[in-house]
């Protein structure tokens, strides 16, 4: 079954053919350097830009592929979650051409398609295994019981690993996108040099908190310049970096152990992250867990991934029609 994917939730314009979990093609016109300026993405300029791209992209994806449109047995779309104005373009892309073509529509969620980047990596991956799925926008730790079923036993509370580190990154000057350049910048060092806090909560058992530590950032940059001081940038970069790692694995290695899951899949643009890939691989071979992590490509946003998952949903009868909206929302039981 060939799918052609189409996934465009931020500022990514994306579109890949797929078959099962075969990647054919996968093609992404990024928007980094437009974003740059602003230090940060901007959602009318990442919506127009989609709107410019998104035709020419799905037709390279299927010449990189060798066929045509006619050659396709499914179009999947992501419909959420996202900026509302960036889904809204592929949605309306792929819901015409489906109608168009006369094959059958999939929706397919964002965090889902995060999950799916590990079956393209490895094939021999299935579940049930246990989830950490991190990025900018998302924190979460699920059960993923079947392709399609997933049970979400922990998430962050304020905000996601990925925009703490995203705004720490703004907050010392360092280029977009903020969480890959200050991973690329922090050093080996004295992580105690900065008092910052450990990222902790009372709630859930296995629940996330970075909006104290992303606080706590901002206060010492700016007490710190108030009093004519310069900051040791790879060396505080290396302590929140070594924060957000501590709470991601600790809450993973205690839901693994609880759960009895043997099994850990890592998903979402922060499973790039040098030091969380590093640090969990150790422990988890100390512990006699399997883990698995996307290959780097697959690690951001791609529409390779949304083919993949977009299979299992289809199998599962996951299908939609002209009734199809873009949606914010993040639930995705």
């Amino acid at each position: 079954m060939k799918i052609l994917a189409i996934e465009s939730s931020c500022d990514e314009t994306a579109a890949a053919v797929t078959e099962g979990r075969e990647v054919l093609s996968n093609i992404v016109a990024t928007q980094i350097a437009e974003h740059k300026i602003y230090g940060g993405v901007v959602p009318e300029i990442a919506s127009r830009r989609h709107t410019e791209a998104i035709s020419a992209v799905a037709g390279e994806a299927l010449k990189a592929a060798n066929i045509g449109y006619n050659d396709i047995d499914a179009v999947a779309v992501t419909f959420a979650p996202g900026l509302i104005g960036a889904l809204l373009v592929g949605v309306n892309f792929a819901k015409g051409l489906a109608m168009s073509l006369n094959k059958p529509l999939i929706p397919v969620h964002h965090l889902r398609s995060h999950i799916a980047a590990n079956y393209i990596t490895h094939p021999e991956l299935k579940p049930p295994f246990l989830c950490l799925l991190v990025s900018g926008g998302n924190t979460v730790l699920a059960e993923v019981t079947d392709y399609t079923k997933f049970k979400i036993i922990g998430e962050t509370q304020d905000d996601a690993a990925g925009e703490c580190m995203d705004k720490t990154a703004r907050c010392l000057g360092l280029s977009y996108p903020g969480g890959v350049n200050l991973d690329k910048t922090a050093t080996v060092a004295d992580t105690d040099k900065y008092p910052l806090p450990h990222p902790h909560v009372s709630t859930g058992e296995f629940d996330f908190s970075f909006s104290g530590l992303k606080t706590a950032v901002m206060n010492l940059v700016n007490n710190t310049s108030q009093k004519g001081e310069e900051i040791d940038v790879p060396v505080l970069c290396a302590t929140v970096r070594q924060r957000v790692c501590d709470m991601l694995i600790s809450a993973t290695l205690a839901a693994a152990e609880k759960t009895g899951f043997k099994t850990i899949a890592v998903a979402g643009g922060v499973s790039a992250n040098s030091e969380l890939r590093a640090r969990l691989k150790a422990e988890c071979e100390k512990k006699g867990l399997t883990l698995y992590y996307p290959e780097l490509k697959y690690c951001g946003d791609n529409a390779a991934m949304v083919g993949v998952q977009a299979y299992y949903e289809f199998k599962d009868g996951n299908t939609a029609g002209a009734e199809l909206n873009a949606t914010m929302q993040i639930n995705y039981r």
